[in-house]
């Protein structure tokens, strides 16, 4: 196969009748998440008491839940009203790029927030010294181009590859489907993707790990007060963590390590988990749990009206 050809997405064919049900679903949930997402941004920029380092933090993970979605959820809707499931393979490569650049991002911004709970509550009185506005902009930054970087880099050696075939058993495009379609050297590619899944998940998950550990020990220590007040502000960062941990976890077992004779359609829910669910979840649990967005939210739906 030629490196311009089209690819196919197979899971959509033969559904007939049920994919207006699917697609009604799909665009429900796009613009749920699209309205949370945006409702929690707005509060935040618009709260000037809200310009702090956590919450600054749970705008990013908004900004880059519209980000990763957008990648997803409209070429999925088309395809579901669509006769044909063809699409390009720069289209495609361009697809991964954009939903695993969104999953690398997911991960470490919850490092950093886990990083700013971490000094907030085992280093109080230096907090201010350490997690400075420039500080902060410049961990943004790196935590925002590195995943760029990264899989820039893979998406060229991707598309260096010869493929053998043009069928794909997904939704959306993989990077690992397609080097599983290669008949030239992939070994490339397969160092690549180990190196990319180390950086951007092992070593946050482990350093999160680390921070909540210390965390939780400070707070066995520490008075009721100060272990509710860090408790009402970890919860829901511990939350959005496992929530996205076990997708994550979900996808790439899927993809990458073993091979499951599982039903297609709970497949297909498990490769989604992290596209569906925390970008949906995330803006509820902040906007429930946390009382500063919650109250501005409030107000700013009062003064609208």
């Amino acid at each position: 196969m030629e490196n311009g050809t089209y690819l196919y997405f197979m899971l959509f064919e033969n559904l007939g009748n049920i994919r207006y049900a699917f697609f009604s679903l799909g665009f429900i949930l796009y613009c749920a998440i699209a309205l949370f997402n945006v409702i929690i941004m707005l509060a935040i920029f618009l709260e000037r008491t809200l310009h702090q380092p956590m919450y600054i933090l749970i705008s990013c993970l908004s900004v880059n839940s519209v980000f990763g979605t957008a990648g997803f959820f409209p070429r999925v809707l088309t395809d579901l009203l669509s006769d044909t499931h063809a699409i390009s393979r720069a289209a495609c490569i361009l697809q991964s790029y954009v939903i695993f650049t969104y999953a690398a991002n997911e991960n470490t911004i919850l490092m950093l927030m886990a990083f700013d709970r971490f000094v907030a509550i085992c280093k109080p009185l230096q907090y201010h010294n350490i997690i400075t506005p420039s500080f902060l902009t410049v961990l943004i930054v790196i935590n925002l181009t590195f995943p760029m970087i990264y899989f820039g880099i893979s998406a060229i050696f991707l598309s260096k590859l010869t493929l053998c075939g043009n069928n794909l058993f997904k939704v959306y495009c993989h990077s690992f489907e397609m080097v599983k379609l290669s008949c030239s050297n992939a070994v490339v590619n397969n160092i690549m993707g180990i190196f990319i899944l180390i950086t951007t998940a092992i070593i946050p998950l482990s350093l999160i790990l680390f921070s909540y550990v210390k965390i939780l020990i400070v707070c066995r220590k520490s008075s009721s007060q100060v272990k509710g007040k860090a408790y009402q502000t970890c919860i829901p960062h511990i939350v959005v963590l496992l929530n996205f941990s076990i997708a994550l976890i979900s996808e790439v077992t899927l993809s990458r390590l073993v091979t499951l004779q599982l039903p297609i359609w709970l497949s297909v829910f498990l490769s989604l988990e992290f596209l569906v669910i925390p970008p949906i979840l995330n803006p509820l649990v902040y906007a429930l749990n946390l009382p500063d967005i919650r109250k501005t939210i409030i107000c700013l739906m009062n003064g609208s009206k």
